[in-house]
């Protein structure tokens, strides 16, 4: 089992929980209704309801996916966009524009274009991630080298596009890849909920055994668990999970890293349903409250991505010097 300094009580861990969670049901409950002018209630939850919902589905997807990722690993200063997902994002948006152009029905239907995403980044990670496990024997090192690989393959072919795109349709394109919750498509929640709802099934057996998985293959084995389904199945859920948030917002690459690791000292637990749930609600507590500074603070004059990535490099920076290049666990 892995030994974590000043290991916290179950009973303890679940009040943090409860605590979190009342946090997070107050943060919503203020995201939605402060500074609502009564003349105009009913748009204005038009317009927070579907904006709160990818707030929180985005939180859980990273949060969950980056625990999960980092247990695999076994490596807390990593987070899933080493995959590459992030990388085929931009590509697929950036391909989209070059061919099609900025004001396409490609590139202006938001429902064609998260399936879109969805599909391209779902069978990327199916056949490129999927067949490199079984052919590496399953090295997990192996897979996150081969995602650094694309993500270089897939920056350097962006690159090219944009250096020989119109600067109107480039600016246009640098302006939607932006993740940004000022503007969301309530037809793509249902989806998202389903596509996650699914996932979650599927995988419920691989997510029980998250705990064993953790004390390493050879353990693991000892204990029964085909070790290396199990963890193929795992990553591809995490790919997946990642694709769902990246397509619904954009890349937020730091937002993982910092929830996940925030969880992991809070709660100082090897239990996986208490981490996953812990960085799930930090997620969403820390978008709404940057979300609201945003909106209310700074009249939205920047995006809540600035505000991660400079926050989300500092602390990496941080644990980087706190453990000496070490695992962060």
């Amino acid at each position: 089992m892995k030994k974590y300094p000043g290991m916290i009580r179950a009973g303890e861990n679940g009040r943090k929980l409860t605590i979190l969670a009342v946090f997070v049901a107050a943060a919503v409950i203020l995201f939605q209704f402060v500074d609502v002018d009564m003349r105009h209630f009913d748009y204005a939850m038009k317009v927070r309801a579907p904006k709160l919902a990818v707030i929180l589905i985005t939180a859980f997807c990273i949060g969950s996916a980056t625990i999960v990722f980092q247990s695999i690993i076994d490596n807390t200063i990593v987070t899933p966009c080493l995959l590459g997902m992030n990388a085929l994002y931009i590509l697929i948006h950036t391909s989209v524009v070059f061919a099609f152009g900025s004001m396409s029905f490609m590139a202006t239907t938001k429902e064609l274009s998260f399936s879109a995403d969805l599909a391209v980044m779902g069978v990327a990670a199916v056949l490129i991630y999927g067949y490199l496990f079984k052919k590496t024997g399953g090295n997990v090192l192996y897979i996150l080298l081969a995602g650094t690989v694309m993500t270089t393959l897939f920056s350097s072919v962006t690159s090219a596009l944009q250096c020989v795109m119109d600067p109107n349709e480039y600016q246009t394109l640098m302006n939607a890849l932006i993740a940004s919750f000022h503007k969301v498509n309530a037809d793509i929640i249902a989806i998202s909920l389903v596509l996650i709802a699914a996932l979650i099934l599927i995988l419920r057996r691989e997510i029980a055994l998250l705990d064993v998985i953790a004390l390493g293959k050879d353990q693991a084995v000892n204990l029964g668990v085909d070790y290396d389904k199990t963890v193929r199945r795992l990553l591809l859920g995490v790919t997946l999970f990642i694709a769902v948030a990246t397509a619904m917002v954009g890349p937020i690459s730091f937002l993982g890293l910092i929830i996940a690791n925030l969880s992991r000292q809070l709660f100082r637990t090897f239990r996986h349903s208490v981490l996953i749930f812990g960085a799930a609600f930090i997620g969403m507590a820390v978008l709404l409250t940057g979300q609201a500074l945003i909106e209310h603070v700074f009249s939205f004059s920047v995006n809540i991505s600035v505000f991660i990535n400079v926050g989300g490099g500092v602390y990496f920076l941080y644990l980087l010097l706190r453990n000496g290049g070490k695992n962060a666990s």
